[in-house]
């Protein structure tokens, strides 16, 4: 059973989140990609469900976010929002259905939200996408924002490395930040930046900052699912702490099921009909 008891039973929403901040009661977020995790995640009282566009990587296998279709992040998303009763679940759009094209955007936003019963969208961007956000927004789509290293740009930054050490990145993600805040962003994802820049960003805004490799001091924080249980045990950045040895726990009875079938001690007459 959960540890974890949440004080309010009632459903998160985008209003609950500004709440959250406002009493300064941090936000737990993870993500999850199908129904039996997400039912897992949501019994645990988890506040956000994101279904990130990182199911490319740990659902499909690719090196980098870029390859997921907007088709499978809704499949994604549906599977997801059918185990879930009291988070708030948010979707990915991917890379290519929102940048440089508003109406396509907006297009996208709404198919996600019509088809999969998601009930927010996060992007990735600064100043560039405020026009974009605020399209969105005007069409009652809830929009979260995405600052800091954003994957989608990895042919871009062409690592995985910290973003915003230097005064001018810094001064701009500030900048960048207000500026999604005032096109309509009901929060903010901050990634890998240095945790005293995070802690600014997060005094400047009125809406929550949702922190991954960003320091203590956000509103909330977020981990890849996969990545916490100890499920994927090559990805070890420093930010990552793992609550569970998943990985091995499945060796395990992967392995004892394979000596049990090979050996005949499953099943026994008790397992027959």
């Amino acid at each position: 059973m959960s540890t974890y008891t949440p004080t309010d039973p009632r459903k998160v929403t985008t209003l609950r989140l500004a709440e959250m901040k406002a009493k300064g009661e941090k936000i737990a977020m993870l993500t999850a990609y199908d129904f039996t995790m997400a039912r897992l995640v949501d019994e645990a009282g988890m506040d956000v469900i994101l279904v990130g566009d990182s199911a490319a990587n740990v659902m499909a296998g690719y090196s980098t976010t870029l390859p997921i279709t907007l088709d499978r992040m809704i499949y994604h998303a549906e599977c997801v929002v059918r185990g879930v009763k009291r988070a708030l679940v948010v979707c990915d759009l991917p890379f290519g259905t929102y940048k440089g094209d508003p109406m396509m955007a907006l297009q996208s936003g709404i198919r996600v939200l019509k088809e999969s019963g998601a009930e927010a969208v996060k992007i990735e961007g600064g100043r560039e996408i405020a026009d974009t956000v605020a399209r969105l927004v005007a069409a009652d789509i809830p929009v979260m924002g995405h600052l800091g290293l954003t994957p989608q740009s990895i042919n871009a930054f062409g690592n995985y490395n910290v973003r915003a050490r230097g005064e001018a990145e810094a001064a701009r993600l500030i900048e960048d930040a207000k500026a999604l805040e005032a096109a309509g962003c009901f929060a903010l994802v901050l990634e890998k930046i240095p945790a005293d820049l995070a802690a600014k960003v997060s005094a400047a805004l009125s809406i929550p900052t949702i922190g991954i490799g960003a320091g203590p001091d956000c509103d909330g924080q977020v981990l890849v699912v996969q990545d916490m249980l100890g499920m994927n045990q090559g990805f070890s950045p420093k930010f990552l702490r793992r609550y569970a040895d998943l990985a091995s726990v499945i060796d395990g009875a992967l392995g004892s099921y394979i000596s049990d079938v090979k050996s005949q001690a499953f099943p026994t007459r008790e397992e027959a009909y």
